[in-house]
């Protein structure tokens, strides 16, 4: 297929992994920040590829992953009310909650529906003006500006029965938090392109600055990967910390301004809980005090107590790119794609799930 089969050739990337291997001359660390990414290069085999000196970190970046259970909780709660419809990207249904996810509150009898764009939210809740409907909308930069349109369309059709529950997160604090870290190990980032294409990179230079890190805004295709690593390496072995772009088909310096000014009128910055993390300062997106009637945590009284996660799962550990999934006790055992005790094993981004799909050898296969 012309625009990806290009992009995953495989004479080339062995050719990368060689020029690799020629430039590396000490340890190095990179963390590649979006749960896409992650999925390409242990899907690929890409690590298995690098030299022993080279060390990619999973990141938190997947937002599915990092939509803390208390919200999880209050989706789940909400999507039980009677005369609710309750509407929702298909990999949030099985993340867990406390005691259960949305999926399980379908079963019980609530109105839940997968939908593929907040657009058709707003088209269900006006065509059933009787019900109440409630988006959940969970998503990087990426996804926020469509996240915008929805409120601003149904505001010019004049909506009283749509609502939606935010959980949008932002990047570049949580890179950041990371990076101010104590035990932090990263010493180079590949940013997210998806991200970039909508924000640009000029907010990744002053991190680049501030902690000496190289950030090399990065594609999702195999020969994207190890183009971002060898130029991540290529500062790294020079001495350079600068943001460069390797995904220059998509990204540009700016990003795009129109959905950029779309997101920043409906929504403003706020503080916001990472599951696995905690709360990191201005790392997210509330709706604007004139859109406060789409709140569906205003319109709906739910419970906001703080809750503790499951003992055994190690997915924080996993998110702040400390631990591997394969170093969990439960991974594999208690914890599969069919009964998770995280996010990372439920999302299609999830580092769990990658390692789980593509790695883990069952014991009856053996």
């Amino acid at each position: 297929m012309k625009y990806v089969s290009e992009y995953r050739d495989r004479d080339t990337a062995l050719k990368y992994a060689d020029l690799i291997k020629q430039l590396v001359t000490r340890k190095w660390s990179i963390m590649e920040v979006c749960g896409g990414q992650t999925h390409t290069i242990v899907k690929y085999g890409i690590d298995q590829l690098l030299p022993d000196t080279v060390t990619l970190i999973h990141g938190p970046g997947c937002p599915v992953c990092v939509t803390p259970v208390e919200l999880i909780n209050q989706a789940v709660e909400i999507a039980g009310f009677e005369n609710v419809i309750f509407c929702s990207f298909g990999d949030m249904l099985r993340v867990p909650g406390s005691t259960d996810d949305l999926l399980g509150a379908k079963a019980s009898g609530g109105d839940v529906r997968i939908v593929y764009s907040p657009i058709d939210a707003v088209r269900i809740a006006a065509g059933n003006p009787e019900r109440e409907v409630v988006f959940f909308a969970v998503g990087f930069e990426t996804t926020a500006p469509v996240t915008a349109a929805a409120v601003l369309q149904a505001e010019r059709l004049g909506l009283d029965n749509f609502t939606m529950l935010v959980s949008h997160v932002l990047v570049p604090p949580a890179i950041e938090t990371i990076l101010s870290s104590p035990d932090c190990a990263v010493q180079g980032f590949l940013a997210a392109g998806h991200v970039c294409a909508i924000m640009g990179y000029i907010e990744y230079e002053p991190i680049a600055e501030k902690y000496s890190v190289p950030i090399v805004v990065t594609g999702f295709e195999p020969l994207d990967i190890f183009e971002g690593v060898y130029m991540c390496l290529q500062q790294l072995e020079q001495g350079r910390t600068e943001v460069e772009n390797q995904y220059l088909r998509a990204v540009s310096r700016e990003g795009n301004l129109t959905a950029v000014e779309l997101m920043r009128s409906v929504f403003e910055v706020t503080d916001r809980k990472w599951r696995g993390i905690g709360k990191i300062p201005g790392s997210g997106f509330r709706l604007r005090d004139k859109f406060s009637k789409f709140d569906a945590g205003r319109k709906f009284k739910v419970s906001s107590h703080e809750v503790e996660e499951s003992e055994i799962c190690i997915s924080g550990e996993v998110l702040r790119g400390n631990k591997k999934p394969y170093e969990c006790a439960a991974f594999g055992a208690e914890c599969t794609p069919e009964h998770p005790l995280g996010a990372p094993m439920v999302s299609s981004e999830g580092a769990c799930a990658a390692y789980y799909r593509y790695r883990y050898v069952r014991k009856n296969d053996e």
